[in-house]
């Protein structure tokens, strides 16, 4: 039976943005986050710099959370947090501080993976449908893209996953190449919406089974722009549109073939989305385009898809339900399977 009034505080700093959120069983009441613009001027995110601003950042963020639930810190029921995996700096100041906080206020720990945190926002409740077990996940972000069948909120197997290099860095390096600026994802989004998917040509890399690769991908894009920027330098600036188009439609059949492919050997037509790329507005259109096949598909509302703690409350809540405690020892992972 479900417990009335629990009240879990979230907390998640896999990378580099602090975010504290309150749940109300399966209901947000608070989702704060503190972006660290400080990484821009880099091209990406600088571990040193991050560790550093999340320490500046938890304590405000947490205090932001709670009053803008309305909720004091001696109701809460539980502190959930992120394992991993992320940077190790920024894990660390997470796990911290959920420790003492835990410590302090003598209430249960709750240790959430990263991915099962996007996986499982589909079941915080703002209204939407739910998918029901057993669905596939397609979890993509900027370390991440998996192919993971979901049998329940503890039981999940990855069925296929990238050798290298994940489709989220895909986007961002490819944009980096194009001269746009960090991260350059949204950007070739943005872009590709004017332009032209079908302009040129890329090459879709080979992968066994359901696994991915995007590394030759990259190295593509990076050969491509050479070769055409050498007959004229002024290439990017006069495609720049159908460039990015073309780049988004090709990764997105990389994404989907692989995904049809797990359709067909499972059986399962149940199908969701989740992690930061996932906002991408190409692959939410393919997605819901699917269901002319039979699919039931689901896109998380843009609020859980980027980093955010809201998505580690729900995972944390679920454990909450079967009493899954974690110890005071336990100690931040930077890389941990599913």
């Amino acid at each position: 039976m479900q417990p009335q009034n629990t009240y879990i505080l979230a907390i998640e700093s896999s990378c580099d943005d602090t975010a504290c959120a309150i749940l109300e069983n399966d209901r947000v009441l608070s989702n704060f986050i503190a972006n660290q613009k400080i990484h821009e001027k880099y091209g990406g995110v600088v571990p040193e710099l991050a560790s550093r601003a999340h320490q500046s950042n938890i304590v405000p963020v947490v205090h932001e959370a709670l009053q803008q639930a309305k909720i004091n810190k001696n109701q809460l029921s539980a502190i959930a947090f992120t394992k991993g995996p992320g940077l190790m700096g920024s894990l660390l100041v997470g796990t911290s501080f959920a420790k003492s906080l835990a410590l302090s206020l003598n209430i249960p720990l709750l240790d959430v993976h990263h991915m099962h945190g996007h996986i499982l926002a589909h079941f915080i409740e703002d209204g939407q449908e739910k998918p029901s077990f057993p669905f596939l996940a397609l979890t993509i972000s900027g370390g991440h893209t998996q192919i993971v069948q979901v049998n329940s909120p503890s039981d999940m197997k990855v069925l296929g996953t990238t050798q290298d290099d994940a489709v989220g860095e895909a986007f961002d390096k490819s944009g980096k190449i194009l001269g746009l600026g960090y991260p350059a994802g949204p950007q070739v989004d943005k872009l590709a919406q004017k332009g032209n998917p079908k302009a040129f040509l890329f090459p879709v890399p080979k992968a066994p089974e359901l696994n991915y690769s995007f590394s030759g991908f990259k190295t593509a894009v990076l050969y491509f722009l050479q070769r055409e920027t050498k007959k004229d330098e002024n290439f990017i600036e006069k495609n720049l549109e159908d460039i990015c188009a073309s780049i988004q439609y090709t990764l997105i059949k990389i994404l989907f073939q692989k995904l049809e492919k797990a359709v067909q050997q499972t059986g399962i037509k149940q199908v969701a989305i989740g992690g930061g790329v996932s906002a991408n507005s190409g692959i939410r259109a393919h997605l819901k385009s699917m269901e002319s096949k039979g699919w039931k598909t689901f896109i998380p509302p843009f609020d859980y898809t980027t980093d955010n703690a809201a998505m580690i409350g729900i995972a944390g809540y679920f454990k909450y339900l079967e009493n899954d405690f974690a110890g005071l020892e336990i100690t931040s992972t930077p890389r941990i399977h599913m």
